[in-house]
């Protein structure tokens, strides 16, 4: 894989980054870019490191190893402050406050901000610009903090399960603003979330976390089409199964890099990243982005998959092709 440096201009670019605590490293040796303008799915399991990723390039954490620039800027600079918006998971805001003083303390701490945009997402759910935070349901409160994000006009906004508690309806008209801002704008989104349907319709990059580590990266039209998920019956006798690490893997498919092979009775099912033409009789399809996310987080073992967009310089990568395999017998 061509490994030079990216010719546009990167969000994130992250270099043997890793943080660890009393417990263990909750993160390590991740390198990658976030090219500038993208909408980016962060996903991962509980406990994969999501949130210390964004920590890290929001400047609420340091790493132990390695080092992150955003917008070619250390995190803890002025220029990434300005340039950086991030919405935690628990929403912080001053339950004291009203609505309208909440706006007022972004317009004075935020020289790019934009009231308008941020009184409309407000309106848009009718909320009460004189009622207090602590009043406020946690859909509303969830609303406020969406409009302190929009309002200070960043060239990166993070999104840290920022929609977990809201309603579909509601959670569809956010998206929607979500999407128009950062097309008007340019925004770089970068948005961790456990809905993985509804990453599908938004995002065009993706970065996968497990373990600590990172498992796939790039945009999600190439990671999708760089897979083929496979569904055939087993052969017999005459394709004896290999051995090993890819015990349970039908042996045509040894020559490939197995992601998942799933196995009932003579059914099985794989996804493979198919190193030459597929031979035997199967049926085979591209897989959609919910298919392709389950599968490296049920085999968080499978080989990691980093393309050449999600580059950094000066960072070997490898090529992918081993055959790490993660058989599951239904």
């Amino acid at each position: 894989m061509d490994v030079g440096g990216p010719a546009e201009a990167s969000a994130i670019e992250a270099y043997g980054v890793g943080v660890k605590y009393r417990r263990g490293w909750a993160l390590r040796d991740c390198s990658f870019r976030l090219p500038a303008g993208r909408i980016c799915g962060l996903v991962g399991p509980n406990g994969a490191g999501k949130t210390t990723l964004m920590g890290i390039a929001a400047n609420l954490l340091q790493p132990t190893d390695g080092t992150l620039k955003v917008f070619g800027a250390a995190p803890e600079s002025t220029e990434a402050g300005q340039r950086t918006a991030f919405l935690a998971q628990e929403k912080p805001l001053f339950r004291r406050f009203t609505v309208a003083e909440t706006l007022r303390m972004g317009r004075e701490l935020n020289p790019r901000w934009d009231q308008r945009a941020a009184e409309n997402v407000v309106r848009a759910g009718n909320v009460p610009m004189e009622a207090k935070i602590g009043t406020l349901s946690g859909g509303q409160r969830t609303r406020v903090a969406f409009a302190l994000a929009f309002g200070k006009r960043p060239d990166l906004l993070m999104l840290d399960e920022p929609m977990s508690d809201l309603d579909p309806l509601v959670r569809r008209e956010l998206m929607s603003t979500l999407m128009a801002e950062a097309a008007e704008h340019g925004t770089t989104v970068l948005m961790s979330s456990h809905m993985l349907s509804e990453l599908e319709s938004i995002c065009d990059f993706l970065l996968v976390v497990s373990s600590g580590g990172l498992r796939m990266a790039g945009d999600v039209d190439e990671l999708r089409s760089a897979h083929v998920l496979l569904s055939g019956v087993a052969s017999g006798e005459g394709n004896s199964r290999p051995q090993g690490p890819a015990q349970g893997v039908p042996a045509e498919l040894a020559g490939h890099t197995v992601v998942e092979c799933r196995t009932s009775g003579r059914q099985v099912n794989a996804l493979i990243r198919p190193n030459g033409p597929v031979t035997g009789q199967w049926q085979a399809v591209t897989p959609n982005l919910e298919e392709l996310l389950l599968s490296y987080l049920r085999c968080p073992d499978a080989p990691p998959l980093i393309s050449p967009e999600a580059h950094v310089p000066g960072q070997a990568y490898g090529s992918g092709a081993s055959n790490g395999t993660r058989t599951v017998a239904a």
